[in-house]
């Protein structure tokens, strides 16, 4: 190696510091730092040339850089590979050592060498050192990239083809809300990130929210829209969320948020022990968010008591003479199952009413024999790859083709929808 690039770099900034201005003594600081991580790495490109870090007990040089230098093993990995850059690509050492490009600007060369090649890095080095000398690191990058789609444009393709196997998307329940996690194909996700940026962009000039803010929220408005008028109706039920909650909590929860609200200098009242209200697919919910959804949400209550539960199923039996449930049958099935696929281990909540006695083979449209279930589950029963026997009041039976029973699900009783 070649000391005189880095040490006229540190004489310069040596000279600048005892006099000058503060801008020119950052700059001429910063110069100095890249000439010597160069330095640094080429001095450890003659270090495992020559093997010489057995000297001192380690095995690789990797592990001498951990060792010598008291770096992590990231920043060790970073600084060794940064070695082939400047042996392999004569330009970008000679810019580096003068101090010329950093090395964030080296490890992008790292990169190239890695995923290009290294003919075509060396015929366009000229090239990529001159956008260095100028530009940040991840425009260089962007540059080395471009190079790589036009030397390897089946690596597209390839990136597309992986991308497409290991997709996937869910939306999991948490305690404190849902967590959204997933990876998305090349085109779903463009088509996602086109629709996120027009619902999330900001209103007027007077828009201060930080971009978080209004990605959820936009998020928040285009879902509420695509529930209220974008999806078709399931036999004059449109998809919704569904809440469920007892007449006492949803009455104790009114009382708590109130008085909460009315002597919020010493924090509401401790609530009572009541049965909490579920929103359906997630759990548990609170009296304030409750109060929330009850504000503006539709109302329907299911009067239920374990002794008249013959009764509601008269009311709202049809007999044979109707195949299609009505209206209040659909709630009270969804009601009944508290917004969840009857299913024992099914949490999907876009429920079908299936008869449990097929209507084919003169089974009434009777609320005791109707049940909820997911598109899935209705798939497979019809499939023959799930069964079905029972009523509501006993309980229904699931069993699997082979005849296995399914884990029962505890039975829920009927509680009012909010």
């Amino acid at each position: 190696m070649d000391p005189g690039p880095t040490i006229e770099a540190m004489r310069t900034a040596a000279r600048t510091l005892r006099s000058g201005d503060v801008r020119d003594k950052i700059r001429a600081v910063q110069t100095a730092q890249d000439a010597l991580d160069a330095a640094k790495a080429s001095l450890l490109a003659e270090l495992e040339v020559s093997k010489d870090f057995e000297l001192d007990g380690a095995s690789t040089l990797n592990m001498w850089v951990r060792n010598q230098l008291r770096l992590n093993a990231g920043q060790a990995t970073a600084l060794v590979r940064n070695v082939s850059a400047l042996r392999d690509l004569p330009l970008v050492g000679e810019a580096a050592m003068t101090g010329q490009i950093s090395a964030a600007h080296v490890r992008v060369f790292v990169y190239g060498l890695a995923h290009v090649g290294l003919e075509p890095m060396r015929q366009f080095q000229d090239v990529f050192v001159d956008v260095a000398r100028e530009c940040e690191p991840s425009e260089l990058f962007e540059a080395v990239k471009h190079l790589k789609d036009k030397v390897h444009p089946e690596d597209l393709d390839d990136a597309w083809e992986r991308g497409m196997d290991k997709q996937d998307f869910c939306v999991n329940a948490v305690p404190d809300g849902w967590h959204v996690a997933g990876f998305l194909n090349t085109i779903t996700g463009a088509k996602l990130k086109k629709v996120l940026d027009s619902v999330a962009a900001p209103v007027d000039k007077e828009d201060t929210r930080p971009g978080s803010e209004r990605r959820v929220q936009g998020l928040d408005d285009l879902l509420s829209s695509v529930l209220a008028n974008g999806l078709p109706s399931d036999k004059g039920v449109r998809p919704h969320l569904s809440v469920f909650v007892d007449a006492d909590t949803l009455q104790a929860a009114a009382t708590h948020v109130k008085a909460g609200a009315e002597r919020s200098f010493l924090g509401p009242d401790p609530m009572p022990p009541v049965e909490p209200a579920t929103l359906a697919g997630h759990g548990a919910i609170g009296p304030n968010l409750l109060m929330y959804l009850q504000c503006v949400s539709d109302f329907t209550a299911f009067l239920m008591k374990d002794g008249d539960r013959n009764r509601q199923a008269q009311i709202l039996n049809a007999g044979t003479t109707k195949y299609q449930p009505n209206l209040t049958q659909r709630r009270a099935v969804i009601a009944r199952q508290t917004g969840v696929c009857a299913t024992p281990g099914c949490n999907h909540t876009h429920l079908e009413i299936h008869h449990s006695i097929w209507w084919s083979n003169g089974g009434p449209t009777d609320l005791d024999l109707l049940v909820g279930l997911c598109t899935r589950c209705h798939h497979l029963l019809h499939r023959g790859r799930l069964h079905i026997t029972g009523n509501a009041v006993d309980g229904f039976t699931f069993t699997n083709s082979t005849g296995r029973p399914l884990r029962r699900r505890r039975r829920t009783h009927y509680r009012p929808a909010a």
